[in-house]
């Protein structure tokens, strides 16, 4: 058997972070639900990106200032990067939608005190939207750097709730809505203030979705939820939705079915990939050079073909070939978007492509 990649107990603490924080968030026995959520989130995610950087060979330990070579250490162990270093370095613009997401957390984690153990409802009723796009920007990465086989979808269940139905209910939670201690009010509209209107308007900052009941006859082929999505929709269909003006929210994902090979890419197409994501011509034979240089898959004939850097290939047994990961394109597109990057994976001097002439 093969041993797990460096990163995978760093990725299954993230996971496991993360499921413990939609428990919390789900259970309505929980005093402190949300605070809950919002802590172990933010562990997820800073467990998360941790795990991306192993992967990534990046450096995110704290080196001392004064001495080049001497480590910063805490408790006898080196001092690595916070979350927000961690979210800077994953995303350097601040107008990412998902940044701008996850540093509102990030500030909030960091006012959540005792004296507002009573604010805890009404807290997750008005950030609940950031809360779901919290979680589902969170789902996301998972999946595009580590593949569908990660995904919560295959731990977490869809939850029964009980939305506003009513409109006494619907007025009861408008005046919960007020009873969010004032300064936790200002704090998030002096945060909502500083981003731009298409950051405040993206799904990815704030997850919004409109929730109907269906009067239809009952049909032996459908499921009980059905969900349209927005992109799907035509512009009076959007406009009636638009309209409704009740919020629910519901975290939406697709359960993949178990397939060979699933997320991983041949030579060609990963080739193709990483030659669309740098500014340099990038074909078979530059892929070719780049695992025999550093090593990432045994050549061909070797008599131990598994031996491979798991985190960028997989040996595929009932076809002799060798597949490529996400992650591996992802590490060529860094690491080939500078010529001395692409000289050192490569072996060979980069060259403009034709459109960048």
């Amino acid at each position: 058997m093969a041993r797990p990649p460096r990163w995978q107990s760093t990725l299954d603490a993230s996971i496991e972070e993360a499921c413990l924080a939609v428990r919390l968030y789900n259970d309505s026995a929980e005093a402190r639900a949300f605070e809950g959520f919002v802590i172990h989130m933010h562990l997820a995610w800073l467990y998360l990106l941790h795990a991306e950087f192993v992967r990534d060979d990046v450096d995110f330990r704290y080196w001392d200032p004064n001495f080049k070579k001497r480590l910063i250490k805490v408790d006898g162990e080196p001092k690595r990067w916070e979350l927000e270093r961690s979210m800077k370095e994953r995303w350097p613009a601040d107008t990412a939608p998902v940044r701008a997401n996850l540093a509102l957390f990030i500030k909030l984690r960091n006012r959540l005190e005792h004296r507002h153990a009573h604010a805890d409802d009404a807290l997750m009723l008005n950030l609940a939207g950031h809360a779901h796009a919290l979680l589902v920007n969170y789902e996301t990465e998972l999946t595009e750097q580590f593949g569908d086989t990660q995904s919560l979808a295959l731990r977490l269940r869809l939850p029964i709730f009980v939305g506003t139905f009513t409109s006494q209910g619907e007025q009861a939670l408008r005046r919960f809505r007020k009873t969010l201690p004032a300064d936790l009010r200002g704090f998030v509209t002096d945060y909502e203030s500083g981003l731009d209107e298409a950051i405040v308007n993206d799904s990815r900052y704030e997850f919004r979705l409109r929730a109907m009941v269906e009067l239809a006859p009952k049909d032996p082929d459908a499921v009980a939820m059905q969900f349209t999505r927005y992109e799907d929709m035509t512009d009076q269909e959007r406009a009636v939705a638009e309209e409704m003006g009740r919020r629910g929210q519901v975290i939406v994902r697709e359960q993949k079915r178990p397939v060979s090979g699933l997320g991983r890419l041949m030579p060609k197409p990963a080739a193709a990939e990483v030659e669309a994501g740098i500014p340099f011509a990038f074909n078979q034979a530059h892929f070719t050079a780049a695992w025999k240089r550093k090593k990432v898959r045994p050549p061909s004939g070797d008599p131990n073909p598994d031996r491979t850097n798991p985190d960028f290939c997989e040996y595929d047994e009932p076809t002799k070939s060798y597949r490529y990961t996400k992650a591996y394109v992802s590490h060529l597109i860094k690491k080939c978007s500078t010529p001395e990057g692409f000289a050192d994976i490569t072996g060979t001097a980069p060259r403009l492509k034709a459109s960048a002439d």
